[in-house]
């Protein structure tokens, strides 16, 4: 599968833009701020209808225009398809595939695989519990479309039950008002618990499937690392016992919401289902910072701490707070890799983007990430300077700057 082609209309900085890509590598070279990301983040919207840089649609749609169109050629196992969507703030989004409206634009989803690597990756080890859900889920939904559905009714749910929460809370001493509310939140702690389990049974299967991907992707990028240096494991919000099917989910999901009645009402938020949950990673490692201060803190009193440090024959300790800068790096590539090669045992070769990433990593990574991808059937790489960009990765080369997309034929 690849992209042969990028038409944008009003997408980000661009009126217009008419790209002809080819599989293999294809580097995009502009100094920053000039579109080049751009243009690897529309083909990406066109995999999950969604932006790795920023939460909702509105930045994506040009300075005074009112909609945006991206629209896509995509080549697989010779036959092309074009996918278009429309982008429209305040209103519904539309799709089409070979001008074909699609029912629900989120129909789109999953007919072209992209795996993203960029700066903000650092966000899956080092940033909150939410990023790390979101990584699961948006994996989860390019291997099965339909769970697209799934996670969009449970937050629906979980919306208007944490507004009837509020109001149970605050109409309290047994009004008529709480109790109304209270019967009326027996039918959403329903509706919570069955979108809440499906959601929780795709979570735990995905993660049982990634984990040896993510031992071996961190094995290649850590320097001396092995492959159970690295490990990932889910933990849910509410102990599970022997729970593992939906039915058997979503009654633990109903009884520990039963037991945390209390709590909810007194704070006016859902305290149990797969909104809270995480993803844990942790690395083996050595005794660790006797201090309690993370190899992040010691790498500033000591240039050297924040190498690889030894990762065998220690416990197993939680990569956010104990990792130095370099591992936290490595485990971050380690995971998108993993995803990659994930979606890759599914029978499609995924088209991966690498947006900015080789000016984060040093010599030796670049060289190990250029050497693991450069295989791919489309790779997409942005950078600032040529210079970036490994040898391993040579390819066609366009040049992006003042609004337009050339390619450098030098």
């Amino acid at each position: 599968m690849y992209v042969s082609h990028l038409t944008l209309h009003d997408f980000r900085s661009y009126p217009a833009a008419d790209v002809a890509l080819e599989p293999g590598v294809t580097a995009f070279i502009g100094r920053n701020g000039q579109g080049k990301t751009n243009l690897v983040e529309a083909i990406d919207y066109l995999s999950r209808l969604a932006s790795h840089r920023v939460a909702s649609d509105a930045p994506l749609i040009r300075a005074g225009a009112e909609q945006a169109i991206v629209r896509a050629a995509v080549v697989r196992d010779g036959r092309t398809a074009v996918l278009e969507v429309e982008l429209n703030p305040g209103r519904s989004n539309r799709a089409r595939i070979n001008r074909s409206p699609l029912p629900r634009a989120r129909d789109l989803v999953g007919l072209v695989r992209t795996v993203v690597f960029s700066p903000e990756d650092l966000t899956l080890v080092k940033g909150d519990p939410s990023d790390r859900r979101k990584f699961l889920d948006d994996l989860l939904v390019l291997r099965t479309p339909r769970l697209a559905g799934v996670r969009s009714d449970y937050d629906r749910v979980l919306r208007q039950r944490n507004s009837l929460l509020k109001t149970a809370g605050a109409a309290r001493r047994g009004s008529s008002a709480q109790e109304g509310a209270l019967s009326t939140l027996g039918v959403w702690d329903s509706h919570m618990a069955t979108t809440g389990a499906e959601l929780l049974a795709e979570r735990l299967a995905l993660v049982e499937q990634l984990r040896p991907y993510v031992g071996s992707a961190y094995a290649t990028v850590a320097r001396g690392a092995r492959r159970d240096d690295a490990d990932i494991e889910y933990r849910p919000s509410l102990e599970l016992g022997g729970a593992r099917t939906q039915p058997e989910l979503a009654e633990a999901l109903l009884a520990e919401v039963e037991r945390r009645r209390k709590d909810e009402l007194d704070r006016g938020v859902s305290l149990v289902g797969p909104h809270r949950d995480e993803l844990l990673l942790t690395i083996g490692h050595g005794a660790g910072p006797s201090t309690g201060a993370s190899t992040d803190e010691a790498a500033d009193a000591d240039p050297g701490a924040g190498e690889e440090a030894p990762t065998s024959g220690g416990p197993r300790l939680p990569v956010k707070g104990y990792a130095s800068h370099g591992e936290s790096w490595s485990f971050a590539l380690a995971l998108r890799l993993a995803s990659y090669d994930l979606l890759r045992s599914d029978g499609d070769d995924p088209i991966l983007i690498l947006d900015d990433v080789f000016a984060e990593l040093d010599t030796e990574r670049r060289a190990q990430l250029a050497e693991l991808v450069a295989g791919a059937e489309q790779v997409l790489v942005t950078a600032a300077v040529a210079a970036d960009v490994p040898a391993a990765l040579a390819g066609a080369r366009f040049l992006v700057g003042e609004g337009k997309v050339r390619r450098d034929d030098a």
